[in-house]
């Protein structure tokens, strides 16, 4: 399969965007948040609060056995995102949305994946909600994800204006023209 080298700005933009909001944020908070209470706002809807997480989304696997959580959470993630990107840069037909999705879910994915297998955890700081409905302890990596998951989302169901059709030597008509499949009795006459 031949690649598709011009999508890879489309990647590399909304990837190196949220890697490095990702980086910069979880220092941040490393060196602002830890050992410390959290800090809330706007009468306790978004909170601060340093989390080091061990396992995945909401701390999903985080009681797994080391070696297994190794496998699950660090290299099986890995192939999912090589195989993200094989698809990107190999399927024929893929929307400029779709590919920045992509791109979103590639950097925020790699710098999860980076932290735990540097680190073994990665840090989480920020909490929403309303009273005891909250959200689980996130952090930019994880809200890049799920940007490029909502943007895929969009593109799937939102409406997509036709393509020509360049290889088959058909393309739309122009303005003014009227397609070949009209007939006089299709336009009103006037008398």
């Amino acid at each position: 399969m031949p690649l598709h080298i011009k999508r890879i700005p489309w990647l590399l933009v909304p990837m190196l965007l949220t890697i490095g909001l990702d980086r910069w944020s979880k220092e941040w908070a490393t060196a602002h948040l830890m050992h410390r209470y959290p800090v809330s706002y706007w009468n306790d809807f978004f909170r601060f609060q340093y989390a080091l997480n061990e396992g995945a989304f909401l701390s999903l696997g985080s009681e797994l056995h080391a070696g297994l959580r190794y496998w699950i959470l660090a290299v099986l993630p890995v192939l999912v995102l090589l195989y993200i990107l094989y698809y990107v840069l190999t399927t024929t037909d893929l929307r400029y949305w779709a590919q920045l999705a992509f791109g979103f879910i590639l950097g925020g994915g790699g710098s999860n994946i980076f932290d735990r297998l540097v680190d073994g955890h990665v840090v989480d700081f920020m909490n929403m909600g309303f009273k005891t409905l909250r959200t689980g302890i996130f952090n930019v990596a994880d809200m890049g994800i799920m940007a490029g998951l909502f943007m895929l989302l969009f593109t799937m169901f939102g409406h997509h204006p036709k393509t020509t059709d360049q290889s088959a030597g058909t393309s739309a008509p122009e303005k003014d023209e009227i397609p070949e499949q009209a007939t006089s009795s299709d336009t009103p006459q006037q008398d």
